[in-house]
């Protein structure tokens, strides 16, 4: 059986964190849905390898109105088309929109989500494009019990929504293991907190195959065994784990007793640094030059905290609804230079000047954390701003802004 644990993490003894597993729902087709709102409500196919027309490909992403007709992630397209026929195929009966795969939009959409998880948890580990796991423990406690972590997760939910414009699902346990099943419990937009000492309890009555760790097969070769539900796997007779699993059986168990001593680690040093602020949507010039003034020390702090050069400076403006400009400009050589971070996003903000802004936000990008020589910045207005990307209809460039 494959080894399941993440690489990169290791293991405490401490039950009293506060861990969230975030999960997009249907991230695929939410982000279709994102620049083309009339798809809201209607079954979306989003197929890999497909193009428009064609029966070939594979579903990537079925929406939840999609999976209602039996469409499913891995099914072969024109499987898909045989219980969803397309609109132009079939105008009398219930029909399906097909759209392919767009991977690089919808990498613009998740640095956009990863921003704001960033920005909300001091410790992130990024699972895949979609999914992260978040230790919140210095930002939110058991100490009054589930209310002020499900209040945490509960805003976070609620500010991806309202800022990224995709729902998720997010799941609030003391361990990874826990909260990744916590997440997948109540999709698509769940929100399900597990305390401390509820874990096993929540976890008992569960199927087998919704333990994390467990695949197909494995949850087959348990059936067989008369362990059926993750509580049958908690009081087993561990030598019958053993004997199927070797020692990675001792891990399962201790999962579905709702034991995971793993820890949330980050991947690599960050590439960017950033601090952002949501306010009231204004035009007021001085409101967001103020804002993004102390936004620039902030992230300058940080920046000196980290022991962390940067080459490049930007700035992130939101305008209603949901219109992101981001500029930046590079510099001549890594520096660590205050003063410079906020005349730089001055100058980018004086572009923006009267729009209406309802969040901005200051970036370091270009990291460098070997010790090195700061560059001379005499003459640091000469580099070019860098040009954005062609925007996307409703989303514009988010190039580069995934601070840490």
């Amino acid at each position: 059986m494959q080894d399941q644990t993440l690489p990169g993490t290791t293991t405490t003894s401490d039950v009293d964190r506060v861990i969230l597993h975030v999960d997009m729902d249907c991230f695929y087709a939410s982000c279709e849905r994102l620049r083309a709102p009339e798809l809201e409500g209607e079954p979306l196919v989003i197929g890999m390898g497909y193009h428009p027309g064609d029966d070939g490909g594979a579903v990537a992403t079925a929406s939840y109105e999609a999976r209602a007709h039996g469409v499913h992630s891995a099914q072969p397209i024109d499987q898909a088309l045989a219980r969803l026929p397309r609109a132009a195929d079939e105008p009398e009966t219930p029909t399906g929109i097909y759209r392919p795969v767009d991977l690089e939009y919808y990498r613009v959409v998740a640095e956009a989500v990863k921003q704001l998880l960033r920005e909300r948890a001091d410790i992130i580990r990024e699972v895949s494009i979609d999914e992260a796991y978040l230790d919140v423990s210095s930002q939110t406690s058991w100490g009054g019990g589930a209310d002020a972590p499900g209040a945490f997760a509960a805003a976070l939910q609620e500010e991806l929504a309202a800022e990224v414009g995709v729902p998720a699902s997010i799941g609030v346990a003391a361990n990874m293991a826990t909260a990744k099943i916590a997440s997948d419990h109540d999709k698509p937009e769940g929100l399900v907190v597990v305390p401390p000492g509820e874990a096993a309890a929540f976890l008992a009555p569960l199927p087998i195959e919704d333990l994390h760790g467990i695949g197909p097969v494995s949850a087959r070769e348990l059936r067989e065994r008369s362990v059926a539900t993750v509580g049958d796997l908690a009081v087993v007779d561990p030598t019958v784990i053993t004997r199927l699993f070797g020692t990675r059986g001792t891990e399962l168990q201790q999962r579905a007793r709702g034991i995971d001593p793993r820890v949330v680690e980050p991947t690599g040093a960050p590439k960017s640094l950033s601090r952002e602020r949501s306010m009231q949507p204004t035009d007021d010039v001085a409101s967001v030059t103020a804002a993004v003034g102390e936004l620039a020390a902030a992230v300058a702090d940080r920046a000196q905290q980290k022991g962390a050069l940067y080459r490049t400076i930007g700035i992130k403006l939101v305008t209603p609804p949901f219109e992101i400009n981001t500029r930046e400009r590079s510099l001549g050589g890594p520096v660590d230079d205050p003063t410079l971070v906020r005349t730089v996003a001055l100058e980018l903000l004086e572009e923006f000047h009267g729009a209406t802004v309802r969040k901005v936000g200051v970036r370091v990008s270009n990291l460098s954390f070997a010790p090195t020589d700061q560059a001379d910045l005499q003459g640091w207005s000469a580099p070019t701003d860098r040009p954005e990307r062609p925007q996307r209809r409703g989303q514009t460039s988010l190039d580069g802004f995934d601070g840490a």
